[in-house]
């Protein structure tokens, strides 16, 4: 019985400093007993006696457990873990973003990169190299490996973006609109297509 934010290689047990990032477990009477006729992803999902949410936390000194991100959404680039999550928030407070999504776009030099989506505020007009100074200003180096990691938030879904951005397609480029295959990409996802730009 319980709910842990643990190591996911040891299993071990962080710290309850609100800085050791772990993955959310919990077990016990209210966990599922697997996933139907999946065996495999059930076993995956239990490794160590722990159901592993995939979600990525710190527990707080109060037994508080803060979510960071989701571990499968983590951009490896250079090495260096970037949390879009976190990235996104830090955007956000830009005064003239209204949302933002980071995802990764393949790189030839780092394997993968952040590309950020962002929405403007209406009326605002989005300056790319004031975003990424603000970014930079406002971020830990941990969340900014690439020097001009940028945003999200609550846009969804993740899946379709990152697929159309993978396919080298952004959907706006500052100021030059989608093209057409991607303007209908987005407009599934609900965007305002006339707010948005890539940075």
């Amino acid at each position: 019985e319980g709910l842990d934010v643990r190591d996911p290689e040891t299993m071990e047990s962080l710290p309850a400093d609100g800085a050791s990032l772990g993955e959310v477990m919990f077990r016990g009477n209210v966990v599922m007993r697997g996933y139907l006729k999946n065996p495999k992803a059930t076993q995956a999902a239990f490794a160590g006696g722990w159901f592993r949410s995939g979600d990525l936390g710190v527990k707080h000194p109060d037994g508080y457990i803060q979510l960071k991100d989701r571990s499968k959404d983590i951009i490896i680039s250079g090495g260096e873990n970037i949390f879009p999550g976190e990235v996104e928030s830090v955007l956000e407070t830009h005064p003239d973003i209204l949302q933002a999504l980071v995802v990764p776009v393949e790189d030839e030099i780092k394997g993968t990169k952040p590309v950020a989506f962002v929405v403007r505020r209406p009326g605002a007009a989005i300056d790319e190299e004031g975003v990424k100074r603000h970014a930079l200003a406002n971020a830990p180096a941990l969340l900014l490996a690439d020097e001009a990691s940028a945003a999200r938030h609550g846009l969804k879904p993740r899946a379709r973006v990152v697929g159309m951005a993978t396919a080298g397609v952004p959907p706006r480029v500052m100021g030059i609109g989608p093209a057409p295959a991607t303007r209908k990409v987005l407009q599934r996802t609900g965007l305002p297509l006339e707010q948005m730009d890539v940075i």
